[in-house]
């Protein structure tokens, strides 16, 4: 039986790319120690998508914990008051008996993410990567969305070719 349900952001709206999510998701927490533990993924696509999905889960109490696994989207200003950040960021109001430890913050976005791996970024750009377009790495996760696109042409072209 599974005892824990994690509610993913990402995948996208097909059941291809939630597959894809959910595996990726996998490998991760399978890495970090969580094999032959691992807890049920659910990838719902939109952070909307991801709230109102766990809401739902959480409300039925059909498993011992859920969790939601989501972008900070900003910086977090107390990490221990995970649901201050979402209402604050969001509006979302904190379902009855939840806790700050079922909200899962991934990063601050996934361009910060992706300004974190150079190696992988020099892989796709070949010859036409250019390291000096990135932000610092000293405290990326401090700055807000907004200012890593404003710091860095690589991210601006990243995010313009995902839309």
């Amino acid at each position: 039986m599974v005892k824990a349900v994690i509610y993913l952001e990402g995948g996208g709206e097909s059941k291809e790319l939630h597959s894809r999510c959910r595996e990726g998701f996998r490998k991760l927490l399978e890495k970090n120690g969580f094999k032959g533990n691992m807890p049920r993924l659910v990838a719902c696509g939109s952070r909307n998508s991801v709230f109102s999905d766990f809401r739902i889960a959480h409300q039925s109490k059909m498993h011992p914990f859920v969790a939601l696994w989501i972008d900070s989207e900003d910086p977090v200003a107390d990490i221990e008051k995970t649901w201050e950040h979402l209402e604050k960021r969001d509006g979302w109001e904190k379902p009855e008996k939840s806790s700050n430890e079922q909200v899962l913050f991934m990063t601050t976005s996934m361009e910060t993410l992706i300004a974190t791996d150079r190696n992988a970024l020099k892989e796709c750009f070949k010859n036409n990567f250019q390291k000096s377009a990135l932000p610092p790495l000293n405290n990326l996760e401090s700055k807000s969305r907004k200012e890593l696109f404003e710091q860095s042409e690589c991210l601006c072209y990243l995010h313009a070719e995902a839309q």
